[in-house]
This record gives C-alpha cells, structure tokens and sequence, in this order.
C-alpha cells in the first residue's frame, strides 16, 4: 500500500484536468489510494466522469467532477467559480496539487497542417494550461505541487507530430518558469512526459492498432508500450512530500524509448 501522502487531518484535494479518462484517470486512482480526494474535469462524457468518483469512493475517498474545455479560455472565470463550489463540498477553501492532463492529438505533417489545426492544439496544450493555472493559484496552497503533462514526442521526433509536440516543448519551458516564479510560495512544478501509452487517446491507435503497438514496443528499451498504470503511480508519487525536492524538471516516463 502506498504511503499516504495526507500530513494532516485534512485531506490533500488535487485537481486533475482530463481526469475522467485515460492518465487522468489513472492519476485520480492513485491518489485515492494515497488519501488524497480530487475535483476532477471532463470535457463531454459526464457518464465516464461519475465513474471515476464511483471508483473513489469505493477506494474512500471523495471526488467531485465538473465540465471543462481547456481549449476555451472565455470560460475559466465560470470554472474557478465551479472550482471554489466543489473545494466547498469537499469541506475546504484551497486545494494542494494541480494536474495538467487534459488534452487531445493531432497527426499530421507539417507541410499539410492548417492554421485552425494549430490554433487548436495551442489552445488546448499551451494557452490553456498556461491560464487555467493562473487563475487556480490564488485558491493552490504554498507549499503545494504542479504537474504539467508533456510527452515523449518533445525529445524525438516523429513525422505528423509537429505542431503537437511543438506545444508540449512550449509547455516544458513554461515550466521552468513557474517553478521560478512560484517558488517563493514554496509550490513545486515539473513536467511529466510519458512515452506511447495503450490508452483511448489519439482514438486508441497505440492500444488498439497491432502493428503501432508492435513498432513502438520495438523501440523501447523495456519491450512494450507503457500502460496507463505505469504513469498514474509515477505521479502520484511525483506528488508527495518524498518528492518535495524535485523541481523545475522534466520526468520522460517512457520505459526507455528511442534511446
């Protein structure tokens, strides 16, 4: 059982953007199992969202889901209100760890992408990161933790992921900075950038597609792609006072690929 990473009678409360689904998911599971409760986001699948707090409670702790679309800034003052609403049901003010995960892909070279299709991604994986968290840190506790979630694809590079991983590198400097900027509040900030994953993401291609998940396992030095549970425990850990101090880093969780 892992240490649970609570240093009070309170409960730590996390929030994970994307967290009804995939690594987000993931994540929120194991926090529960390290007594930390979560208000989790999803963007339209409410059913999938209220099984994840199913899978809370029955772990016992408490998780609250609201509708989040990271892509649509106009909306995050009505988001930091729902926020401070939920923080409420779970019996505080202020929260301690947020979870940059949401988000969504785009495959395509770079001579053929469009500007909607850029716009898009820089939106959902910069612009929104980058506000979003803005305007959480008055309600994040000193001390607390930021996760932002990169991925392998800003280390090496493969045709059709140009404009995504330009994003997810954009993101990797953005944290640097707030680790900067936010250290005297004591908050620590890394990124996290997992390799192929065999969730539902990019419509399931490194799960579902033999030969991806073929290619990929070829080119890890572990022999397989990574499973969500290889991520969620890794930040959940990266999350805890074990951890208090790394900071201002970028964790490639990928099981050695492309080496």
């Amino acid at each position: 059982m892992p240490t649970d990473i609570t240093s009070t009678s309170s409960p730590k409360i996390a929030i994970v953007t994307g967290g009804s689904r995939g690594l987000g998911r993931n994540t929120v599971l194991n926090l529960a199992k390290r007594g930390v409760d979560s208000i989790i986001t999803y963007h339209s699948n409410r059913a999938e969202a209220d099984q994840v707090i199913a899978s809370v409670e029955a772990a016992g702790r408490r998780a609250v889901a609201l509708r989040l679309d990271v892509g649509d800034t106009a909306s995050f003052d009505q988001f930091v209100q729902d926020v401070q609403r939920a923080l409420g049901e779970l019996g505080a003010s202020r929260f301690d760890y947020l979870v940059n995960n949401a988000g969504t892909s785009l495959h395509n070279a770079f001579d053929s992408t469009t500007e909607d299709e850029l716009d898009t991604v820089y939106r959902v994986h910069f612009k929104g990161v980058f506000f979003v968290t803005q305007k959480l840190l008055p309600f994040i506790n000193d001390g607390g933790r930021i996760v932002n979630i990169s991925s392998g694809l800003a280390r090496f590079a493969f045709p059709g992921s140009s404009a995504y991983a330009s994003m997810k590198g954009a993101v990797e400097v953005l944290t640097r900075y707030m680790a900067k900027e936010l250290g005297a509040r004591g908050i620590a900030v890394n990124t996290v950038a997992p390799g192929a994953i065999a969730t539902d993401f990019s419509g399931g291609m490194v799960r579902d597609n033999p030969e991806v998940n073929k290619r990929v396992a070829d080119m890890t030095a572990l022999g397989r792609v990574g499973e969500p549970d290889d991520i969620g425990p890794m930040i959940a850990a990266l999350l805890s006072d074990d951890n208090r101090w790394i900071n201002g880093q970028r964790i490639e969780v990928s099981g050695g690929m492309v080496l």
